[in-house]
């Protein structure tokens, strides 16, 4: 059996996507998988079992990126073609069945749309892989010792950033003595590139003990290392739902974009919002206090012991 698999060109709604993924692996084990995604995105799927090709989308004027898409892909003959991003092109390939994921902003969480694409209920948890390589630099990352509280200061937009002095009393708070994670370690972890850096660095000046991860880790290897560690706490972003995929108790923090819609989904996951109108308050109405509460409260439950 041969898939293809179209979905999306951003980190979030790409992990968000493995759900689906892993259902198709354990219903049809022998199947062999082309993922199309963005090149931002491309880490995502690098380590799945049962990949047979992965196809980078470079977004291009007047859609000819999905021109060079079927180019690619129309001498196969597909058994099923999954179109997360709602294209015309899965009509326009030889293929057996066919599972077009309809467009537009409707309510509801982003991973009921696309369990809905399959009629799978209920929507599969997202997944993250990674392989023996990237567990071992990890471990070396992140040797054995105290617990990791991993922090994610950075997001794509400015108005999703919890502002740097928050983060810092919030590792202060659950760090110190009797806190919820007494003693632990800090990693603090951020994409590539400048932007990311500059979100990051008021944080790690003030804490030069962390472990800097910012810009260090291909997707793949942040799974891992996300994997180690007792918490993530993170603004909105691709990292946020990697290591709730993974697993590791996660809090994502939101204000000015919807938890209804992206809120992290995990055995372990929790959004947390900023007072105001859901899904347009100002990330300053969150307080380190309220989050330090909901960190402990999530860590304590018997299944976020943490490791």
């Amino acid at each position: 059996m041969r898939v293809l698999f179209i979905t999306s060109t951003r980190i979030g709604d790409a992990v968000l996507s493995t759900g689906l993924l892993d259902h198709l692996m354990h219903a049809h084990p022998t199947a062999r998988f082309t993922i199309a995604c963005g090149r931002v995105a491309e880490g995502v799927f690098a380590r799945m079992p049962n990949l047979e090709r992965l196809i980078p989308i470079e977004k291009k004027r007047y859609g000819l990126h999905w021109l060079g898409l079927w180019a690619t892909v129309a001498t196969t003959r597909w058994d099923l073609v999954v179109d997360l991003r709602g294209s015309a092109i899965a009509w326009l390939l030889p293929a057996r069945r066919r599972a077009v994921m309809r467009g537009g902003r409707r309510p509801g969480h982003r991973l009921l749309h696309l369990a809905q694409t399959l009629g799978i209920t209920p929507a599969p948890r997202p997944v993250a892989w990674f392989g023996a390589a990237e567990a071992a630099r990890a471990a070396t990352l992140i040797p054995p010792g105290p617990p990791v509280l991993a922090l994610g200061p950075t997001a794509n937009w400015v108005r999703k950033v919890w502002p740097a002095d928050r983060f810092l009393t919030l590792a202060r708070l659950l760090t110190q003595p009797g806190g919820a994670l007494d003693g632990a370690r800090i990693a603090v972890l951020g994409g590539p590139g400048a932007q990311e850096r500059a979100m990051a660095q008021p944080v790690l000046d003030a804490l030069p003990g962390a472990i800097d991860l910012v810009g260090a880790l291909d997707l793949p290897e942040a799974a891992a290392v996300l994997s180690r560690c007792a918490l993530f706490v993170g603004n909105d972003s691709g990292l946020m739902h990697l290591s709730a995929a993974t697993g590791t108790a996660t809090i994502g923090l939101f204000g000015p974009t919807p938890a209804s819609e992206y809120a992290p989904v995990g055995a372990r996951a929790l959004a947390v919002l900023a007072k105001g109108p859901p899904g347009n308050a100002p990330m300053g109405a969150l307080t380190a206090s309220h989050v330090a509460a909901e960190a402990t409260t999530l860590l304590a439950r018997p299944e976020a012991v943490a490791a």
